[in-house]
């Protein structure tokens, strides 16, 4: 099927999936240092801020390589390209049903984030469980369909649903906060600059302000899933528990300076790119 004759929901889903496919290869590095900070065993005591996150960095070059900063892209496209494609054209579906022309204020910015999240966020979780495993070190996996049968048969289907309930809790407020910031940081911006050349620019740079504000708002939800995915005996509650035990309330934290610089750069580059090629294919987003 030609892109200018499909579906608008279906360019809106390719727009999205080339966009992730960008901002994942790109930022997949600190996804991984982000995990081994949140995975530390509590005898480990990392540095705070910059040098935690420099520690682990220095640690997997050494011992796996510099390509071993991209361990685990493999589960991450097989999520992010689906994915990402999945969000933006939920988004623009839900956008053209209910609103159509019209540009949403805060309120409903917050409901078509959400929304268009929980929908990727429920299809794309046994692969999120896969990524999360491969980027912890702790699994021996080789690809992502032999890591998805050997969960199968050694766990159960079940296990591929774990920390469900975390991962809606952190990505949920966070599309929502973000959609919501970014829609009215562009609106607010004068109508000759969403014109202009340097319109994707601007657009990054309110992408870049809603990003920081929403990945810190949910980076207690993103440790508690990271813990729950990689140890899924643990439920939700005894994550929580176990967390606060081992390294108090900035165990809730950790990670927390990667996770914020990867989702932030990553959801500004994957809205920019997204914007730019729906205006190109003569669609509004």
């Amino acid at each position: 099927m030609e892109l200018s004759v499909a579906h608008p929901a279906v360019k809106a889903f390719m727009c999205g999936s080339f966009s992730g496919t960008c901002s994942t290869l790109l930022f997949q590095p600190l996804d991984l240092v982000k995990t081994r900070l949140q995975t530390l065993q509590s005898t480990v005591q990392p540095g705070s801020g910059r040098v935690g996150m420099m520690t682990v960095l220095l640690s997997v070059v050494r011992t796996e390589r510099l390509l071993g900063l991209w361990k685990g892209v493999s589960p991450s496209f097989a999520r992010t390209i689906p994915g990402v494609g999945i969000y933006f054209s939920t988004y623009y579906s839900l956008k053209q049903h209910f609103y159509q022309d019209d540009r949403p204020g805060p309120l409903p910015a917050v409901l078509l984030g959400g929304g268009a999240r929980t929908v990727a966020g429920v299809l794309m979780l046994p692969v999120t469980v896969i990524k999360t495993r491969f980027e912890c070190g702790r699994y021996s996996y080789v690809s992502v369909s032999g890591a998805l049968r050997s969960v199968c048969q050694t766990e159960g289907p079940a296990a591929l649903y774990s920390g469900l309930m975390p991962t809606l809790l952190r990505d949920v407020p966070f599309s929502a906060i973000y959609v919501m910031f970014y829609s009215q940081t562009k609106a607010a911006l004068p109508s000759e600059v969403g014109a202009s050349p340097s319109a994707p620019l601007a657009n990054f740079s309110c992408g870049i302000l809603a990003g920081v504000l929403a990945s810190l708002i949910t980076q207690p939800a993103d440790v508690v899933k990271t813990h729950v995915q990689v140890n899924p005996q643990l439920r939700t509650a005894e994550a929580i528990r176990y967390i606060y035990t081992e390294h108090g309330a900035q165990g809730f934290f950790r990670g927390a300076l990667p996770r914020s610089l990867r989702r932030t750069m990553m959801a500004a580059m994957a809205w920019t790119v997204y914007e730019q090629m729906m205006a190109h294919i003569g669609l509004k987003s």
